[in-house]
């Protein structure tokens, strides 16, 4: 099964560990043709609390699949104002 490398930041750290989700360049499995979306499902994380999200070093829509060793980090709501289009999180909210 293949396999991605996950990070996530800000309050998603909170929200991970509650879940027991590890959070710190951590190897999850993921199915064949999982997207983010489903990603974010299967561990219970509201989409609504994920700003964006880097797939191997580039914001990506929700709906890309994940692929094997792909490096996958959650960035929370509240990135200051330029950091935002520096990121590139001022269109991340595509969620498709």
């Amino acid at each position: 099964m293949p396999s991605i490398v996950f990070n996530a930041f800000g309050f998603l750290q909170d929200e991970c560990r509650k879940r027991n989700i590890p959070y710190q360049e951590a190897r999850i499995e993921v199915p064949d043709g999982e997207t983010v979306s489903g990603l974010l499902a299967r561990l219970g994380i509201p989409e609504d609390i994920v700003e964006g999200v880097f797939i191997n070093g580039r914001i990506m829509p929700f709906s890309t699949v994940l692929k094997d060793n792909d490096r996958v980090a959650l960035v929370p709501p509240g990135t200051p104002g330029p950091h935002r289009f520096l990121l590139g999180i001022s269109t991340c909210k595509q969620r498709s």
